[in-house]
């Protein structure tokens, strides 16, 4: 009886250890498994993604930075790498005057405070909303290496131009030998004529009386028909053009109370045109910017370069002048705002029918179409005209050559499904998806 309770007593200590260990591991291989899950989702957060760091720096970032030049802000090409190696910064500081770069020059931060006084004492607009990982995209964005631009094929212009230039000029010259052709076999055709005429004993034809035209053609009943509906068909047709042009304003291009340059700021500076027309991501219009978005950066950008201003003047263009027009409109002094300020009375360049239907958002983010697909090179352009017709036959023309942006796109994920067996292809275009429905565009 003693051996067998002392055995029963050294197997229940044994499953009493054993239950122990077991929980013990199960323990440490828990935490370990909260470490390595908490590690990755730090490595995972510190990686940026360039691709979304491109669309917020252009959004955000462009309208005063250049990535390999400063503007009214620094250069932000690799700057995360310059300033660890010459400053000593780390990430943190670089996100804390992201997000609000007035406090850190407040606290008394000696390399903000050189930023502040070597950008004549403007400050950073802050992004308190940007979340660690659009602080990372956008550095991820930055660290990208300077595109460098292919070099050009030796001789491929001039080819090009040759081959252009030799095509036309054997155009013309065949055109030339043709009708030098044709005149030849005129001349010996009326040289028969007339040698059949005189072998008849006939009058040359040269030599005959001959009735006049006009009247040949009143007394030619059927020719005159002929001629009577030609002129109705080709007056119907250019009176059909002339109303078809009423409404269309292609071209318009009026003055604005403050010469606003899209080829400087668009096209030299790279600003994007959402930053300033941001609407026309989230509503139908895509709406005119209020004035403080120009205030952001002219507040230290008083007068314009020399080699800028001398652009100005090859346009009629003063552009010291234009910037004293926007202080005067918003009220400021140089120093801070007067509170005086005035509207500014923009003309309305591009401007559908009441009936029509258009939404800026629908297109430009679910859509995914470039503003210069209807609005033309704007970054092109010093004086801002309508480019496109803007008619329903140009609209639907569009509808009908265009293929929905369908990749990763959850918007059309399940319509496109279904579609494309319905059609039995791999691309739709929104035709194919009912952009020709009435109701798409009118009320």
């Amino acid at each position: 009886m003693k051996k067998s309770y002392q055995s029963l007593e050294d197997n229940s200590t044994n499953n009493m250890k054993q239950v122990i260990y077991r929980n013990l591991t199960s323990k440490i291989l828990h935490l370990g498994f909260i470490l390595l899950l908490t590690f990755s989702t730090s490595l995972t957060a510190q990686e940026g993604d360039p691709v979304n760091g491109k669309a917020l720096y252009n959004a955000n970032c462009a309208a005063c930075h250049k990535l390999d030049k400063p503007m009214t802000g620094p250069a932000l090409r690799n700057i995360e790498a310059r300033l660890a190696d010459e400053q000593g910064l780390d990430k943190a500081w670089l996100s804390a005057w992201i997000r609000n770069s007035s406090a850190l020059i407040k606290s008394g931060d000696a390399y903000a405070n050189k930023i502040f006084k070597g950008y004549n004492g403007v400050a950073m607009t802050p992004y308190p909303g940007f979340t660690d990982q659009d602080i990372s995209d956008i550095l991820a964005y930055t660290a990208l290496p300077k595109p460098v631009p292919p070099a050009p094929v030796p001789g491929a212009e001039v080819a090009d131009q040759a081959s252009g230039g030799v095509s036309n000029n054997l155009i013309l010259g065949a055109l030339a030998v043709l009708f030098g052709l044709l005149a030849m076999a005129l001349i010996l055709v009326k040289r028969t004529l007339n040698r059949f005429a005189e072998a008849k004993g006939i009058e040359a034809i040269s030599d005959a009386k001959s009735t006049p035209i006009w009247k040949a053609f009143v007394q030619n009943q059927f020719l005159v028909l002929v001629t009577a509906i030609f002129f109705l068909l080709a007056s119907g047709y250019f009176v059909y053009g002339y109303f078809m042009q009423v409404g269309v304003d292609q071209g318009y291009e009026p003055v604005q109370p403050i010469h606003y340059s899209h080829r400087i700021h668009a096209g030299d500076n790279g600003i994007d045109c959402k930053y300033c027309h941001s609407s026309a991501r989230v509503s139908k219009h895509s709406g005119i910017p209020p004035l403080n978005v120009c205030m952001n950066c002219h507040k230290s950008i008083s007068e314009v370069a020399p080699e800028t201003l001398a652009e100005g003047k090859e346009y009629g263009v003063d552009y010291d002048a234009e910037i004293q027009k926007l202080y005067e409109a918003v009220g400021w002094d140089g120093t801070g705002y007067t509170g005086e300020s005035q509207p500014v009375k923009w003309i309305r360049i591009h401007n559908l029918p009441d009936f029509a239907y258009f939404n800026h958002s629908q297109h430009v983010m679910v859509g995914g179409v470039e503003c210069q697909t209807c609005h033309g090179p704007v970054e092109e352009m010093e004086v801002m005209y309508q480019h496109a017709p803007l008619t329903m036959g140009w609209c639907i023309n569009c509808h009908r050559e265009t293929n929905v942006k369908v990749k990763d796109n959850d918007y059309y994920t399940k319509i496109h499904e279904e579609l494309s067996k319905k059609y039995g292809v791999d691309q739709l275009t929104v035709a194919q998806m009912g952009g020709l429905e009435c109701g798409k565009c009118h009320y």
